[in-house]
């Protein structure tokens, strides 16, 4: 296990005191020549070798004195055959610039991440990653798009501390619990109403559900059935038509149990209320990348993040566009773009 997440340790170290010498070394050690990154949108599909330029640099231009900190880092090998390092914490620093034209605060900024990093003999060959742009809008002022049902907040790492390890074993029966659990959610509710998901079984009676900025996070199963689960459901009730078409990638390690897929989720908006947005009757699909930790046989913390703004960008929605309309009058931005002047 040392060695895959290794792979990873050298770059994720660089970021702790971001500089660019060093982190443009760290990653072109780490990545092979042909690798390719999904990150969420606005960045898109990267080539590895145009990672640096394309993500870091203006995220590093935007807070000159960056930092990366990570709470969770698991490594293991999925249904696949493919192994795989997962990793969520934060970006922070002063917010100092614009970030996509995100207007800056002056004011310590956090931006959370998920990131899975494939590995094949000892490089990394592929990377999905959301990084949170929704969140730096929100401590801006400049989220243009509805309030969040569940609570805002900066969220945390595990209780237990224990997120970066060291992990025990293999991870089997916390991943077996997830599979179960995601098994139960899914008949609900084509099958039944929502007994049928046994909700008491699978999940701690304390839980916390970490959502993205744009949805919050909720406590306990009425929080995160009325929070989250219901406006989603009633919005997408096709939920779980399309697993044949989708691939995963569930591994485990310790107590911790990490997925990925781009995408991982496909269905139908055909319904309102969820987000505030009105139904269309547009399939979407979602990339949304979890982690889940276990505590005595029950889930107790759940992280997850969706690249929203690539949701919005398939129904026509354009909210980077949108939050610009909403800076033409601050100070420093120009009236008719909307951007920094």
């Amino acid at each position: 296990m040392a060695q895959r997440e290794d792979i990873t340790a050298a770059f994720r170290a660089a970021m702790g005191t971001f500089e660019e010498g060093p982190v443009r070394s760290a990653l072109a050690r780490a990545f092979a020549p042909d690798a390719m990154v999904h990150l969420s949108h606005p960045m898109g599909e990267i080539p590895a070798a145009e990672l640096y330029d394309r993500a870091y640099a203006p995220l590093f231009a935007a807070m000159p004195d960056l930092e990366r900190r990570d709470w969770i880092v698991i490594a293991g090998r999925d249904d696949h055959g493919h192994e795989w390092v997962g990793c969520a914490g934060h970006y922070l620093g002063t917010f100092s610039a614009p970030f996509h034209d995100i207007p800056p605060t002056g004011h310590l900024a956090h931006m959370r991440f998920h990131e899975f990093y494939r590995v094949v003999e000892g490089r990394v060959v592929e990377v999905q990653a959301i990084w949170d742009v929704p969140e730096l809008m929100m401590q801006a002022g400049a989220w243009p798009m509805a309030p969040s049902l569940g609570r805002e907040l900066f969220v945390p790492g595990p209780a237990t501390q224990d997120g970066l390890g060291p992990h025990t074993g293999e991870g089997a029966a916390a991943k077996t619990l997830v599979l179960d659990m995601l098994a139960h959610m899914g008949r609900h509710p084509a099958e039944g109403g929502p007994e049928v998901m046994e909700m008491a079984r699978f999940w701690h009676p304390r839980f916390n559900w970490y959502g993205p900025a744009g949805i919050g996070s909720m406590r306990g199963v009425r929080g995160f059935r009325h929070w989250h689960q219901i406006p989603f459901l009633a919005a997408m009730p096709d939920r779980g038509s399309y697993k044949s078409l989708m691939t995963y990638h569930f591994f485990a390690q310790g107590e911790y149990v990490g997925v990925t897929g781009w995408p991982n989720m496909r269905q139908t908006l055909s319904h309102d209320g969820w987000m505030g947005i009105a139904p269309g009757g547009r399939e979407v699909t979602m990339c949304s990348l979890d982690f889940w930790r276990v505590e005595d046989g029950m889930i107790r913390e759940n992280w997850v993040l969706l690249d929203q703004l690539d949701l919005y960008r398939q129904l026509g929605v354009d909210v980077l566009a949108r939050m610009r309309e909403f800076n033409k009058a601050r100070a420093g931005f120009d009236p008719e773009t909307g951007r920094a002047a």
